[in-house]
């Protein structure tokens, strides 16, 4: 199958939608809980979060566009706190659950029986079943004008993590947490490690290494 953009633009919405959705491969799958300052608490489904840089440690957010009632991006702005929750297999349908469009007044916590926790006095609920956590604070927007998307870029303030996923050299091990990946919009997936490579330097060759 070879396509073109003519080819792309003339596929049926939904269908491109989940065909355009399914090329960039996994994508990792987060719960971002926030709250507004009348403590109106919202939960919702990213598999749009990606690293930035690790000093100072920020991860990039990738909003639809603000054409509608976004409660995730409207509560961030409005406090500069939210959470970045990984979801793991035994809450991935409930994570699911929270794409639905829920009025302002309507907690996704209490709508999917995720339990909202609060850590160490920060501002915005942790999802009490996720083995990692992250405490987000606000820093930057940039709005793309290319698609009308919010590009939000947050600096990890807290961290909440078991402490058997956590090697000696830092390393995190995801699938030991049991952190899932998600394809296209609605594909959830366990995850395999294959290897851990050597750092790379020029004139040397491959290398596996351990973590």
């Amino acid at each position: 199958m070879i396509l073109d953009s003519d080819d792309i633009e003339r596929q049926e919405s939904r269908y491109r939608g989940l065909f355009i959705n399914s090329l960039s491969g996994f994508k990792s799958a987060n719960l971002i809980g926030s709250c507004d300052k009348q403590n109106n608490t919202n939960l919702a489904i990213f598999s749009s979060v990606f690293h930035i840089g690790a000093h100072p440690p920020l991860l990039g957010l990738i909003v639809r566009p603000h054409s509608v009632s976004r409660h995730t991006l409207e509560n961030i702005q409005e406090t500069g706190y939210y959470t970045i929750n990984h979801v793991n297999k035994s809450i991935y349908q409930q994570a699911h659950q929270t794409s639905a469009r829920y009025d302002k007044t309507t907690s996704e916590f209490e709508a999917t029986e995720l339990t909202q926790q609060y850590l160490q006095q920060f501002p915005a609920p942790f999802v009490e079943q996720s083995r990692i956590q992250l405490g987000m604070k606000f820093r930057e927007q940039h709005h793309l004008s290319i698609n009308a998307t919010e590009l939000i870029i947050g600096e990890i303030v807290l961290i909440n993590i078991k402490d058997d996923v956590v090697s000696e050299n830092g390393y995190v091990d995801i699938e030991k947490a049991g952190s899932l990946s998600v394809s296209s919009l609605n594909s959830y997936h366990l995850t395999e490690l294959l290897s851990h490579m050597r750092y790379a330097r020029p004139g040397g060759k491959a290398e596996t290494d351990q973590p």
